[in-house]
């Protein structure tokens, strides 16, 4: 059965994410919206895209579904904002898990969360709302991955680690077994975490291993 869908967003994310969606899910891409001050087209990928004060109204939350396509800015705060006021407009949000992404039955993914290709899921791991996975990642067994997050590629997440809410975890970082992440932490590309952060920390990769000495604070 299809199931309409409207995506918010019509940057290069949103791009890509409705790329995955017409050729993996059972969801029929019906617009795009964004805020109507930012409305400088009327389509986008042969959809039409309406302002989100005039969008309940024209493809209205009772038939249609809607999947928020923003990108990590500001630590994935402006994409939980939207979040919050899609599901304020009464809509449900979707999720998508690609079927090429290794995971188990049970898996618990939160509302507007996207699991791409190739990602490998353990048991007993559980992803929250609002949260992406890039391409490519390892994700261990009771892990928690948070709400409003953006893991990009071939990232390990060894087992029983908490990602606290608002983080961003970059290319290549690699999280030890049991740590704790604390929300809003940046954890840069290459990055290695060996134990707990404190919230709103920085960790860039540096030339030695022995260096989870946070760099700065992140400023959001």
């Amino acid at each position: 059965m299809t199931r309409k869908l409207v995506m918010f967003g019509t940057r290069q994310i949103a791009e890509v994410l409705a790329w995955y969606i017409e050729r993996e899910s059972d969801y029929r891409i019906e617009a795009f919206t964004v805020d109507g001050e930012y409305l400088t087209e009327t389509s986008f990928q042969g959809r039409p895209v309406v302002a989100f004060e005039e969008v309940a109204r024209r493809f209205g939350p009772d038939e249609h579904e809607m999947f928020v396509a923003l990108s990590y800015a500001k630590m994935n705060r402006i994409r939980a904002e939207k979040f919050a006021a899609a599901k304020a407009a009464g809509y449900r949000l979707a999720s998508h898990v690609s079927p090429k992404a290794q995971v188990w039955d049970g898996l618990q993914v939160g509302e507007n969360s996207f699991v791409m290709e190739h990602n490998v899921v353990q048991p007993f791991a559980r992803i929250g709302a609002d949260t992406t996975l890039w391409a490519g990642n390892h994700i261990g067994h009771h892990s928690i991955i948070g709400d409003h997050c953006f893991l990009a590629s071939h990232i390990v997440v060894s087992g029983r680690v908490t990602i606290g809410d608002h983080c961003f975890i970059g290319v290549n970082a690699t999280l030890r077994d049991g740590i704790t992440v604390a929300p809003r932490c940046l954890v840069g590309a290459g990055a290695l975490l060996l134990a707990d952060t404190e919230e709103e920390q920085v960790f860039m990769a540096e030339p030695t291993p022995a260096s989870r000495v946070p760099s700065s604070r992140v400023r959001i």
